[in-house]
């Protein structure tokens, strides 16, 4: 089977490509340069997007070198600043908390990516990449579901949740049953030049202000009340649940509660205003159906790094859903992504619109 794998330079996508290689596949390797430049080629690996993709780009060619395999480059700039970064810069500019490695895994790693590799002339019957997570097809629904890596420390279900059924169907993670130390150890037993490579953790690792922009618009920082207790330095620098770089002083410790983009205020409460009971999603995807038919009891992620949280959804009019959380819930904030979970298996998620 020939097999396309997303390089990235680091170990995970490298023992990806070596495990499929070694399975008796046809590889070849295919990296997405998202970066415009200039480049910085020595600088320490940090993010995915950042000055310095030279060095990613070196370190997949090092590696498809060592396996005997071709790297494809493939220029996404283009599609990237058009489709996540405009994105991300809308939705922290109106207040929201957008996630960018959900939109970029939807449309453009698993979308753009393989796209423009076939229109380069590149011949592929599946796409890889070292995601950790697993796909399976359920016989009695037709339909190809994701589910959870066995490593659950590294699960990245959450960022894949959006996939759509056609890319599911298409779609390797050689990495979903292995433990992130046995990737290492493979790597090294192998030889392979980044097997103690440090790997990325953030979506850009420098001053979100150069990719977001500066207004200049400062703004009032409230209480619920309405009374002013210190000025922001633009809304677009601020998350629910925030607590560091708020230069409040205060006899307990404050939170960011609530954002309004319309009057420029940044809203602040104790602990306890960061809890919500329920929360509307929409935007909604689904694994094991075309829509949510009737109300339903899973567990729910609002933060990829959060915790499992016991509730119940139900359907709503034009693709939104209603969560009811079983506890409440912190740092719920609009623009990230709600993602459900039946055990294993992702049931679907949406994008968080208000949380009450």
């Amino acid at each position: 089977m020939n097999v396309a794998v997303g390089m990235s330079g680091g170990v995970d996508s490298s023992v990806a490509a070596l495990l499929l290689l070694k399975a008796g596949h046809n590889v070849s390797g295919v990296l997405m340069k998202i970066w415009p430049g200039p480049d910085a080629p020595a600088a320490a690996r940090s993010a995915c997007y950042g000055p310095d993709e030279a060095g990613d780009i070196q370190a997949a060619r090092d590696v498809c070198a060592r396996l005997g395999i071709p790297l494809h480059v493939i220029d996404c700039s283009g599609s990237y600043e058009d489709l996540v970064l405009r994105y991300f810069r809308e939705g922290y500019l109106a207040g929201t908390t957008p996630n960018p490695c959900v939109r970029c895994n939807q449309l453009v790693k698993f979308g753009i990516l393989p796209d423009a590799a076939r229109r380069s002339g590149l011949e592929f019957d599946r796409f890889a990449t070292g995601h950790y997570a697993r796909v399976e097809h359920a016989a009695a629904l037709g339909r190809f579901l994701l589910k959870r890596a066995v490593d659950i420390r590294k699960d990245q279900s959450y960022f894949l949740y959006r996939l759509s059924q056609a890319q599911l169907a298409t779609v390797l993670f050689p990495l979903g049953e292995l433990a992130k130390s046995r990737v290492r150890t493979i790597a090294r037993e192998e030889g392979l030049p980044v097997h103690d490579r440090k790997e990325s953790q953030d979506f850009y690792g420098g001053d979100l202000g150069d990719i977001l922009g500066r207004d200049g618009r400062e703004g009032d920082i409230v209480d619920r009340d309405g009374r002013v207790l210190g000025r922001h330095r633009g809304v677009a620098g601020y998350t629910i649940g925030q607590r560091k770089g708020l230069g409040i002083a205060s006899p307990v410790p404050l939170y960011v509660v609530g954002i309004d983009a319309g009057t420029n205020r940044l809203v602040v409460g104790p602990e306890n205003e960061t809890f919500r009971r329920a929360c509307m999603v929409l935007e909604c995807v689904w694994g094991p159906y075309d829509d949510l038919p009737a109300p339903a009891e899973v567990r729910v992620k609002v933060r990829s790094g959060g915790r499992f949280v016991p509730a119940t959804i139900s359907p709503l009019d034009g693709g939104r859903t209603r969560v009811d959380f079983a506890e409440p819930v912190a740092s719920v904030a609009p623009g990230q992504s709600a993602v459900f979970y039946d055990g294993e298996t992702v049931v679907g998620g949406g994008i968080i619109e208000t949380a009450d």
